[in-house]
């Protein structure tokens, strides 16, 4: 199954960034969210959405926090008093409605379809945000509807804005998932070289958390013994992390006794 964060809003991984959203970065991409939310006071919409998108991505990757997630999306969308903030709230809505479903908290993939299409209603194309909602409406038809066609689709158009708009750490996601599809349907140098590309944006990022999952889906396209390698780092940065994400285990649990590989 492929999960992602928030991606996007990479804030504090650009020079000239103030104090304040450098330490919820480093924060952030060291699976510290509860910390990073911790810094932020939701005042503004601005504020109360960077801080529910930083619980949102708690859930996601540690199947906890869902209660805190809710109810600072709840404020957020209470402040959101324009059509791209309360276009930005629809999608961290449907966002948290998706992370519950695919980890099996409850079925709420009506509640994501509904409130990413309001989101692709209030934000317009070339917009900002546009490009995150693009890839989470990738991950919708990837991983509910289980339409790779669409999926695909979703994540070129999430790509293309990504790297109009500069957001590097978005493009890893983009990179990833492209990746993914290409190699479930054996297209293995694309598979690759997505995989690597991803894996790149986040150590130039310092994106600690999600380096692992990166490692593991570049091995998954490598021959040995280059894929063992890979995985052998990425389970020295999951137990750096105090195993996280939580879905990660399984796939970096190592093969029964006996067991056949491949």
């Amino acid at each position: 199954m492929a999960h992602s964060a928030m991606a996007g809003s990479g804030w504090g991984t650009t020079e000239g960034d103030d104090p304040l959203q450098t330490a919820v970065w480093r924060l952030r991409s060291r699976a510290c969210w509860a910390d990073a939310a911790a810094l932020l006071e939701p005042v503004t919409a601005a504020t109360a959405l960077q801080r529910t998108a930083l619980l949102v991505e708690r859930c996601l990757y540690t199947e906890q926090g869902w209660a805190q997630a809710e109810d600072a999306l709840r404020t957020a969308e209470a402040l959101a008093d324009s059509d791209d903030e309360r276009g930005a709230a629809a999608c961290e809505r449907g966002q948290l409605a998706y992370a519950a479903t695919v980890h099996g908290v409850r079925d709420r993939a009506d509640e994501a379809r509904a409130a990413l299409g309001r989101a692709a209603a209030l934000i317009p194309p070339g917009a900002g945000g546009r490009a995150l909602l693009d890839f989470r409406r990738g991950l919708l038809a990837e991983n509910l509807t289980r339409s790779p066609q669409a999926a695909r689709a979703a994540y070129r158009r999430a790509h293309a804005g990504a790297t109009a708009h500069a957001d590097p750490l978005l493009q890893s996601f983009t990179w990833r998932h492209l990746a993914g599809l290409a190699l479930r349907e054996g297209e293995l140098a694309d598979a690759r070289h997505g995989f690597a590309e991803s894996l790149r944006i986040r150590e130039e990022l310092g994106y600690l958390v999600g380096t692992a999952p990166a490692l593991v889906s570049l091995a998954d396209a490598e021959a040995e013994p280059e894929a063992s390698r890979l995985r052998e780092e990425a389970r020295r940065l999951f137990r750096l992390l105090g195993g996280v994400p939580t879905w990660l285990a399984r796939q970096l649990a190592p093969p029964a006794p006996g067991a056949a590989t491949a």
